[in-house]
């Protein structure tokens, strides 16, 4: 059984889902949580994905707790209705946390992927570094990014043998979806259209900054220093353009909004779907951003990341020099864009420098496992 809820999650297990299916020895049962509602429901769509459960645990106005405690008690049904051999369970969520606990609450064997990320940090990003040491904790199988991510875990008391190497299965999915992307003329025209409405300027022929921000950890105080480091960048860098899908959370819309709607290089859109996040992802000159996966994904596409964070569990990308740690300090970010912008020899060594996170072939190591050993 594979289990997630959230949208990061649908994009790094759906090319995993499709791998599984495709064994005729393996009986695949998908259930979603649905932490994430629209969001989730649009990338199950891009990666045509219909799940066999929906646990529909998405409410307005709900915290950790309620999102927690529904999960653990909705999975306690699922669980013991299917008995499954073994649940897949993804990174750092409460879906996955909670699934998790359901797990070894019934004797239920665990899959991690993603497995052996660490801050060393519990309250950063929280409630995600929390998440992904409870789940660690319990599971039974290990499948680990990087070398780094396997020697935490070895650091921590794992049994070696239980961790599998595999890369990150966000690099099978990006692959997934510039396949589908680049051969297909119908789909480019469709995608460009989607954006053409809101983006008013030429994304093949004009630099833009592409930005992500919803880190729990940064509301308040430190959103409105990112908003206005942005703001001050903009005006600083006429001819560059700023493009922002916002986050639907009240606590990202409502700064961004009073902060950076007045300006014209500064274009505020709705969140995207995968597939034209990934087209804007592939256009982008740099990429401002808090999220996790975009670590991953970017240095796969040639793009310096910035990362709005103080701390993170992904140190493998700033040592291969893709990433740079900036925190959300307003002089921070906005002398470390400026450099990116003015500085073409810093801008190349960060582009072409190595992606440590795989090949795009996780998928296909995790599956060869199960078959070999559970």
């Amino acid at each position: 059984m594979v289990i997630f809820g959230t949208r990061p999650e649908a994009i790094k297990m759906a090319p995993l889902c499709h791998a599984l299916k495709n064994e005729n020895d393996i009986k695949t049962i998908l259930c979603v949580t649905g932490q994430h509602r629209e969001m989730l429901d649009q990338v199950l769509d891009i990666f045509d994905l219909n799940p066999d459960i929906d646990l529909d645990v998405m409410k307005k106005h709900q915290d950790l707790f309620d999102i927690t405690s529904n999960i653990l008690l909705k999975m306690r049904a699922v669980l013991q209705k299917e008995k499954p051999d073994l649940v897949l369970v993804h990174g750092d969520t409460t879906t996955t946390f909670a699934t998790s606990l359901a797990c070894f609450y019934l004797g239920v064997k665990i899959g991690h992927v993603e497995a052996g990320l660490r801050t060393f940090n519990i309250k950063s990003p929280f409630p995600e570094e929390y998440n992904r040491q409870s789940s660690g904790l319990i599971a039974d199988y290990h499948f680990a990014p990087t070398e780094l991510s396997k020697r935490n875990l070895i650091l921590e008391g794992k049994n070696e043998e239980s961790i599998i190497i595999t890369g990150n299965t966000v690099i099978d999915a990006l692959h997934l979806i510039l396949k589908k992307i680049e051969g297909d003329k119908n789909r480019i025209k469709k995608i460009t259209e989607h954006l053409g409405r809101f983006l008013k300027f030429d994304l093949t022929h004009e630099k833009f900054v592409l930005i992500t921000g919803h880190r729990r950890e940064n509301f308040g105080q430190g959103f409105l220093d990112i908003c206005e480091a942005i703001k001050e960048l903009a005006i600083q860098n006429p001819t560059i353009h700023f493009v922002y899908p916002v986050h639907l959370n009240p606590n990202v819309q409502q700064p961004v909004s009073e902060i950076l709607s007045e300006l014209k290089n500064i274009w505020l859109i709705e969140p995207l779907g995968y597939e034209c996040f990934v087209y804007l992802l592939k256009k982008s000159f740099i990429v401002l951003t808090d999220s996790g996966g975009i670590q991953e994904e970017a240095p796969s596409l040639g793009k310096p990341v910035l990362v709005m964070r103080d701390v993170t569990e992904r140190p493998e990308a700033i040592e291969a020099g893709t990433v740079k740690l900036v925190g959300t300090s307003k002089e921070t970010i906005i002398t470390n864009i400026n450099a990116l912008i003015n500085n073409q020899e810093m801008y190349i060594k960060m582009s072409q420098a190595h992606n440590p996170y795989g090949d795009g072939q996780a998928c296909h190591k995790i599956v060869d496992y199960i078959k070999g050993n559970i």
